[in-house]
């Protein structure tokens, strides 16, 4: 079995690498990704360095844990920032902009409003007269903040 590792030269490295993204391309969502450029690294190195196989496989190994978590990383910061934006089920980042005519007036400070089939407690700077056109400017838990929409 040793012989076998020290025979293997950068290219079963390179040809390894393209086997890993060959399978990448079958769908496997990233997972061999990482491998097969880690591969192809350690393939290139080998072209340049002589290496021992020991070495070579721990560069493989430390190459595929750094790619793979770099990417980890940066692919968790943006899920992070999309799902801050996302509005799709979440029903009070949809009410945002939505307008609305007031049934009765609406004092400064808290209060009920009706919008749609629900009751909602909303809260306003001044003081709303009936019969006026608000918009939703923002949602804190189930508390409204409504302000009179500009003719």
């Amino acid at each position: 079995m040793i012989e076998l590792m020290e025979s293997i030269n950068y290219w079963h490295w390179l040809a390894f690498g393209l086997a890993l993204l060959a399978c990448e391309l079958l769908g496997t969502a990233g997972y061999f990704l990482w491998l097969g450029l880690s591969a192809i690294v350690v393939g290139a190195l080998l072209s340049i360095l002589p290496i021992s196989w020991q070495l070579q496989w721990v560069a493989f190994g430390v190459f595929s844990l750094a790619t793979t978590w770099l990417w980890w990383r940066r692919q968790l910061k943006s899920d992070t920032q999309d799902d801050a934006a996302r509005t799709l089920n979440q029903k009070q980042q949809q009410l945002i902009g939505q307008t609305i005519r007031l049934d009765e007036d609406f004092p400064a400070g808290k209060g009920r409003i009706k919008f749609a089939d629900s009751t909602w407690t909303a809260r306003s700077d001044k003081a709303i007269a009936a019969n006026t056109m608000v918009e939703i400017i923002d949602v804190d838990g189930i508390i409204l903040t409504i302000r009179a929409k500009a003719c």
